[in-house]
């Protein structure tokens, strides 16, 4: 693998003009004159050549319940270990990790860390899978790649927390050893990507029906409700029919809350009855996994069986004090509840 001055030459990119090159790896194909950065401020264009900074570069590491992800249907209490790198391919006026999505490499502090390594670190702490999050990782794709690959062949799985905004051929290769996503779908409107987070909402419904049609990997999906922004009863209920209708009505949605942050502070907290509200809309649609996030919510965490309505899978906050499935089935009525389980 090529390298210079801690850059690893990337994967996704083709020569352009004026010894420019376009990045190829997300939906924004950066065109980027000789000595600059794309959007994600971790691609650089060196000598006529694209490198990634952020490959080995994790700015630290954390071992969480995998439930924070948020995953509720692959492997239930168990950990995992959690790290990101600076920057981001979307430009979310709402980030809620901002320091490190607007930071460039060399403003942090970022660790070295080889692949091995890193696999190395999840063995040591017991932890059964590795996410790649914080920031999206679509932006150090090869570092995924490499690290998921030799997860793999240990036995460890590897999960993407992910704006699912990556180019159609690059996601084949970034997530072909991946075990499964969550997907922010942060609204159901080209209005509010375009506004807020400075991309579009299609290259995210290609990415979801992608990862459900074309692959194994598990997905889960989390939608941030934003008062005033995304929170209209009638876009969630779009959003939900659009849900059941390219994906199915086992993917796990959660509904989670903002809290004022970054570039909009002006904007309020989700309302608990907003949470709720959206909740009830996907349910009465006829999702069967439907979730809220970011609050003090018992029965909105909890798992249900949707054939005869047991609680299976009870949370609190990120405690799980009863599971009650046999081999991934409810054990009251024997319905096969979706997901990856022990």
């Amino acid at each position: 693998m090529e390298q210079t001055q801690s850059m690893v030459l990337a994967k996704w990119w083709q020569p352009a003009e004026n010894n420019r090159v376009i990045c190829t790896l997300c939906p924004r194909y950066c065109n980027i004159p000789e000595g600059k950065v794309g959007f994600c401020y971790v691609r650089r264009n060196v000598g006529g050549k694209l490198y990634t900074t952020a490959y080995g570069r994790p700015t630290g590491f954390a071992v969480d319940p995998i439930e924070k992800k948020p995953l509720n249907h692959f492997y239930p209490g168990t950990t995992i270990l959690s790290f990101g790198t600076a920057g981001c391919n979307l430009g979310c006026k709402f980030c809620q990790n901002w320091t490190m999505s607007k930071a460039r490499q060399d403003e942090l502090n970022a660790l070295y860390v080889t692949p091995e390594e890193v696999v190395r670190l999840a063995q040591k702490y017991n932890t059964p899978s590795i996410a790649f999050t914080y920031n999206d990782p679509i932006i150090f794709g090869e570092y995924v790649m490499d690290i998921s690959e030799i997860a793999k062949q240990v036995g460890i799985h590897t999960v993407m927390v992910t704006n699912g905004y990556i180019d159609k051929e690059a996601r084949v290769e970034v997530f072909k050893d991946i075990d499964a996503a969550n997907v922010d779908l942060k609204a159901f409107s080209e209005d509010f990507y375009y506004r807020l987070t400075n991309g579009h909402l299609q290259p995210v419904l290609d990415t979801l029906v992608w990862l459900k049609k074309e692959t194994n990997v598990w997905i889960e999906i989390t939608n941030l409700i934003i008062p005033r922004e995304n929170d209209d009863p009638d876009e969630i209920g779009r959003m939900c029919d659009w849900i059941l209708e390219n994906l199915g009505d086992s993917v796990p949605l959660h509904f989670t809350a903002f809290h004022p942050d970054f570039k909009m502070l002006d904007h309020p907290p989700t309302p608990y009855a907003t949470l709720r509200m959206a909740r009830e809309i996907a349910i009465k649609k006829g999702l069967k996994y439907v979730y809220v996030g970011n609050v003090h919510d018992p029965e909105g965490q909890t798992t249900f069986c949707p054939n005869c309505g047991h609680a299976l899978i009870k949370r609190d906050w990120y405690n799980i004090p009863e599971i009650h499935l046999k081999d991934g089935k409810c054990p009251y009525c024997g319905y096969e509840i979706a997901g990856r389980w022990e």
